[in-house]
């Protein structure tokens, strides 16, 4: 009996690996795709045991700290100021409308009770699950949650660690079975997706540790990661869950969304953005309120309200989501910074959501003067220079501009619509750090 079901799991196996090489989506996952494109904002949080040192998610890595000297940092991690509910609660008050949350970062503590790794939150002093907690927390205020996971692992002997470009100051010398490393990938991923209820999507990190460097010719994988087996459990588990990969790279067979990395589509500012963005699949950029992940206690470069706004619209003027970053204190207060900066783009929201929600990129790209977001029958004019007299849309593909006003109290706007050419003259003492002109249209 033992037998046959052995035969029976490999084949089913195998027939998930020929299935995701031919993917097709599930109607219940085209459906999230489209919900995932619509919501537009996000919240991301990096947290966890690398939060103690106060330097980063990378600090393990950074400073060469060992295996038996990281370790240590589960028996202090004790957050006993975190609150789930203040947490999915300050998200929906920004304006967001999921949120991303680390399970498992580069360091390998589980942030949940998994069977498959002593290194876990049930093994700390706090002795609670964060991921249930979480989980269950945006079920009852109904935000989405996806669940952040790494591929690479930094203290793990399994884990092709001689192989990789990174973690090779962690003191470790015996290099173990690569598949032993597969399976306990795949266990962990079917506990998050079994007993957590509905997860929005899988936010996979770490590919690019096992190529070369950002920019080089060849980036082909030195390992077989054997997605198709991993995404194919995934999308076996949960058809609608969402699978992305911060590879860098062009979507592989499998993925339903695409991600940047501290980068509209298009730039690459961070040396880590080469992709073309994809026509096929919604789109998501990441970045950092200051300039770290995870807590940093000497980082206080804070990008202004007025940065992360035009972020988030220059992003949905691109047709990409935006997911915004946090990297949480050790004892799970969220610092004042990181909140009133929140809590300043959901009171634009409240008023301007209209133009970010539920809408497409705009026909012309981002200008100088500030971007474009569209639905079928209207045209959003995002304004950031509040000096211009007026704003020139060139090529307009619309041949009657019905009504045009500002979105905040409907005061009509005079617009002047010639060749193909439209003309908006903006109203005087302009003072926002977005004036939204509404354009409702027909051809």
């Amino acid at each position: 009996m033992k037998k046959f079901f052995l035969f029976f799991y490999c084949l089913c196996i195998s027939c998930f690996v020929f299935a995701q090489k031919n993917y097709t989506p599930a109607p219940e996952n085209l459906q999230a795709r489209q919900w995932f494109a619509d919501a537009r904002f996000g919240l991301f949080i990096h947290w966890g045991p690398f939060s103690i040192p106060g330097d980063g998610e990378w600090v393990m890595n950074n400073r060469n700290i060992t295996v038996k000297n990281y370790s240590r940092l589960m028996d202090f991690f004790n957050p006993i100021q975190f609150d789930a509910a203040k947490w999915v609660g300050m998200a929906k008050d920004a304006g967001m409308k999921y949120i991303t949350l680390i399970t498992r970062h580069h360091d390998g503590f589980s942030m949940w009770n998994t069977k498959y790794s002593d290194f876990n939150i049930m093994n700390t002093p706090y002795k609670k699950d964060i991921v249930k907690l979480m989980a269950d927390e945006c079920h009852k205020q109904g935000i989405k949650l996806y669940l952040y996971y790494s591929l690479l692992d930094w203290r793990r002997d399994d884990y092709s660690w001689s192989t990789g470009r990174t973690g090779k100051g962690t003191g470790r010398t015996v290099q173990g079975n690569w598949n032993d490393y597969l399976s306990f990938m795949k266990n962990q991923l079917t506990e998050l997706l079994t007993n957590y209820g509905e997860i929005g999507g899988i936010w996979f990190d770490g590919h690019w540790d096992q190529t070369a460097p950002e920019g080089a010719a060849d980036r082909s994988a030195k390992i077989d990661w054997h997605y198709d087996e991993i995404y194919g459990l995934i999308h076996k588990l949960q058809p609608a869950c969402l699978i992305g990969n911060n590879h860098h790279m062009t979507p592989f067979p499998g993925e339903d969304f695409q991600m940047f990395e501290k980068d509209l589509p298009g730039e690459n500012k961070s040396g880590l953005s080469y992709q073309e963005a994809s026509d096929k699949l919604p789109v998501e950029t990441c970045e950092t309120i200051n300039n770290s992940w995870g807590f940093n206690i000497t980082d206080t470069t804070y990008k202004s309200n007025e940065q992360l706004l035009h972020y988030l619209v220059k992003a949905s003027g691109l047709g990409v989501n935006f997911l915004l970053n946090i990297g949480p204190m050790p004892n799970g207060e969220i610092q004042p910074e990181f909140k009133d900066r929140l809590h300043w783009m959901g009171d634009w929201l409240r008023t301007y959501g209209e133009s970010i929600y539920n809408t497409n990129a705009g026909y012309l790209k981002p200008q100088a003067w500030g971007c474009l977001t569209q639905k079928t029958d209207k045209i959003y004019v995002h304004v950031f220079d509040n000096k211009r007299a007026s704003v020139i849309l060139e090529q307009f593909p619309f041949k009657k501009i019905k009504k045009a006003y500002l979105l905040k109290d409907k005061t009509a706007v005079k617009t002047q619509l010639k060749n193909d050419m439209a003309q908006l003259f903006l109203p005087d003492n302009i003072d926002e750090p977005d004036e939204v002109i509404v354009l409702e249209v027909k051809n």
